[in-house]
């Protein structure tokens, strides 16, 4: 008899699961803050078109987050269906729900390599031309969820300028997000800030791809107005994180979509991904792992 209830609850289950997939209407895209909301929806707004046929559902819905914070509390929540962060912001995640997403694919850069630095920058007018120069200085920090912005300069820099930043710099506060950050760098109000690019391509363009080369491409940063000072170790390249309870089947197709998008539709891979990068790689958890531990270390969830 018990035997035949647990099998009865299994079905149960099983096509409650099944109920549930096919329920899918809508798919809900995150959008972390660091840039501009208008320029961020633009970007997106492709997605909202190609998927509803691709993924069988009836919309796709955009939501924009004034910061890191807001996607990660989405997906936290259930409340989004993909999104892509930096790894720090994963690590985030994984650290406080290590399976309520999951980390699926990664970008390319066009030399090869998965990972980006964190930049720091100051006014090419200030005088500066090295990390030395900072010392007693207001460094500015992208966002507290950053990788680049943030959690590596966090782990790298007191080897760099052998010391620890508290006693180093004479004060350091966030920008607001990376588009923020390098603008009030530019206005004075931060000596230098942290935030990211691929360190592959030249400096004067912003780089091959990253923050300076998307405010480049917008028109609203000079390079020529900026020095780099320092420049971290590859980090690993943020991932694209689809939720885990999705169905198997919306998420090979939506893996899948992402895999051809650099091939069947460039233009819209580039607005979404800002610069340029190659395609897409499969990745899982482990990739991320060594930022996992680094948060874990310094900053904790």
């Amino acid at each position: 008899m018990l035997k035949k209830i647990l099998l009865a609850t299994a079905a149960i289950a099983a096509l409650s699961g099944h109920a549930m997939a096919e329920d899918l209407k809508e798919f809900r895209i995150g959008m972390a803050g660091g840039e501009n909301e208008a320029d961020r929806l633009r970007n997106f707004q492709c997605m909202t078109e190609k998927l509803p046929s691709v993924l069988g559902v009836e919309k796709v819905s955009l939501f924009p987050a004034a910061d890191y914070d807001g996607t990660i509390q989405g997906l936290l929540g259930g409340t989004l269906d993909y999104a892509e962060l930096g790894a720090s912001a994963y690590a985030k995640i994984y650290l406080e729900n290590p399976k309520v997403v999951e980390p699926i694919l990664t970008t390319v850069q066009t030399d090869g390599s998965m990972g980006y630095h964190s930049i720091m920058v100051a006014r090419k007018d200030s005088g500066m031309t090295k990390l030395e120069d900072m010392k007693g200085k207001k460094l500015g920090f992208a966002d507290p969820d950053s990788a680049s912005g943030y959690l590596i300069p966090l782990v790298t820099l007191p080897e760099a300028i052998g010391a620890p930043i508290k006693e180093y710099f004479g004060e350091t506060g966030f920008g607001g997000g990376h588009e923020n950050l390098v603008l009030e760098v530019v206005k004075g109000t931060f000596a230098a800030g942290t935030t990211w690019g691929s360190g592959v391509g030249d400096f004067r363009d912003g780089y091959s791809s990253g923050n300076l080369r998307k405010m480049v491409d917008k028109g609203i940063l000079n390079m020529d107005d900026l020095v780099e000072l320092w420049k971290s170790p590859l980090i690993p390249n943020g991932p694209v994180l689809v939720r885990s309870s999705l169905s198997e089947d919306i998420k090979t197709k939506f893996k899948d979509f992402m895999m051809a998008l650099p091939k069947n539709d460039p233009a819209c891979f580039s607005a979404i991904q800002g610069g340029d990068f190659t395609g897409f790689a499969e990745v899982n958890v482990d990739f991320y792992k060594p930022i996992i531990d680094a948060r874990r270390a310094t900053i904790g969830g």
